[in-house]
């Protein structure tokens, strides 16, 4: 198994330069859109992995439960950052761990259903607590207001940077984002790996209640 996490010298702005340089990047948005950030490739053919461990972790890229689990690692390295600095998944399979700028703010909204999770802009003091989608009396106010989290959609980081006007504070501080990046792939390969070891993929049926406008003599 490859580990992309490794130490650098923080005492040598050239150590520091040469991490930051040379680092794998990606596209941030479509190959057109030509901005970059650090990124780490996380196809499952390209991480040391054994035949039979690439064999399953394929199987259980067919599963959602399977990036659910994985999601969390992401959302927990987001809220470290205050959404400033996000990871997130981008190419065409999704194989590439990307660094991206972001921000979050206010939402709009000021009540939801507890039966739906319809969200409202109104207060229900103000429409009443029937929920608009199910009809149901379970409206109510949020008490804190959530936060809607975005990303700049395409803009770069340090894209074509020499860093020669960077001082060493500044240098340091990227370069342990970055290594916070590399962390964060490691601990979503070992935590696919330790998935796959201890789960199989398997058929389930499921049914959907559905409603429909029925006859019903009087």
């Amino acid at each position: 198994m490859i580990e992309f996490a490794q130490k650098i010298d923080m005492r040598s702005r050239k150590k520091m330069t040469e991490y930051l340089k040379n680092h794998f990047r990606y596209f941030t948005a479509n190959s057109w859109n030509r901005s970059t950030s650090y990124a780490c490739n996380l196809k499952i053919y390209k991480l040391g992995l054994s035949r039979e461990i690439e064999n399953k972790l394929y199987e259980m890229t067919e599963s959602q439960e399977f990036f659910d689990y994985l999601r969390d690692l992401l959302d927990e390295f987001n809220e470290q950052h205050n959404y400033h600095w996000q990871a997130g998944m981008n190419g065409r399979n999704g194989g590439y761990l990307v660094l991206y700028h972001g921000f979050c703010e206010p939402s709009k909204y000021r009540s939801h259903c507890t039966h739906c999770g319809q969200n409202n802009f109104g207060s229900v003091t103000e429409t009443g607590n029937i929920c608009g989608k199910c009809k149901r009396p379970t409206r109510v106010d949020y008490t804190v207001v959530p936060v809607s989290i975005s990303v700049y959609p395409g803009r770069g980081t340090d894209d074509g940077e020499d860093f020669e006007d960077w001082s060493m504070s500044e240098l340091r501080e990227r370069v342990s984002l970055v290594q916070e990046l590399d962390s964060l792939a490691d601990r979503l390969v070992k935590q696919a790996v330790s998935i796959a070891e201890n789960y199989s993929v398997e058929d389930e049926e499921y049914y959907v209640a559905k409603t429909r406008k029925v006859l019903v003599p009087v």
